[in-house]
């Protein structure tokens, strides 16, 4: 059940909502005004530490990560893949580079009918003999308790649903180390960004990989990153074309048709 709102208690909640949402609009307007005649700016080279809202990454460890030592005097490191030097990303603020080649396709298509037609007489004899008494003389003229009920009904439902999709990424980009693992496992976090023209086309990509899925050559397969995130987008001119109107996006959260 729903919790019945007078009407003025109502005006001033559409009053707060539409505040906040020229708030938003005064702010949004303000950077598209700020934009006009040169292009959107970069994001400065910082820290991702640093950033709002990064949290450190904490998942359950065994309570050996099982890391042999190795013998001082040994020239071979334990898990090095060249005799001299392991090149791999190994430390906090080591680069490794992750190749992104994200191919999916759906194609899914159900189709439901479904009809259903009945019909129901029900006649009476009689009318437990008060048809010939008062009752029955206050029955209209011509009625016939024989067809006394006529029931008939009949429904139809249709339903169609297609889904087609189809995206293609294929790119690289240059991670950093920003956490070791208490086991090892490295998180990882990069951003890559793209100016042309008035169009500004960023990657973020975040994650897990194991050191052992790293190639010799310091690259990783974005399938072999845990917990993956990978977001691909971009903001300028064009983008701003194709997002809603503030107005919109207002009404579309508020009202309930």
């Amino acid at each position: 059940m729903f919790e019945k709102i007078a009407p003025s208690r109502f005006a001033r909640l559409l009053l707060v909502i539409a505040a906040a949402g020229s708030l938003g609009a005064c702010s949004g307007m303000a950077e598209r005004l700020d934009r006009v005649g040169r292009a959107p700016d970069l994001t400065p080279i910082a820290n991702p530490t640093a950033a709002p809202g990064y949290t450190p990454v904490s998942l359950p460890m065994p309570n050996d990560p099982g890391a042999g030592a190795s013998a001082s005097s040994s020239l071979w490191q334990q898990g090095s893949r060249a005799f001299f030097k392991d090149n791999r990303a190994a430390r906090v603020g080591d680069i490794l580079t992750v190749a992104i080649d994200i191919t999916d396709q759906a194609d899914v298509k159900n189709q439901t009918g479904r009809t259903r037609d009945s019909t129901e007489n029900l006649g009476l004899g009689g009318l437990f003999g008060l048809e010939t008494s008062v009752v029955g003389q206050a029955l209209p003229a011509g009625y016939a308790p024989a067809a006394a009920v006529d029931l008939s009904s009949g429904t139809a439902t249709s339903g169609n649903g297609t889904i087609k999709r189809s995206e293609a990424v294929r790119m690289t980009v240059a991670a950093v180390v920003t956490q070791v693992l208490p086991n090892g496992n490295l998180v990882i976090q990069g951003r890559q960004e793209v100016r042309v023209n008035y169009e500004v086309r960023e990657l973020l990509i975040a994650g897990i990989v194991r050191p052992s899925d790293i190639t010799a050559a310091n690259t990783i397969r974005h399938t072999q990153i845990a917990e993956a995130r990978i977001s691909y987008g971009g903001r300028g001119q064009i983008s701003d074309v194709q997002q809603p109107r503030y107005g919109q996006q207002v009404l579309d959260a508020i009202l309930p048709f």
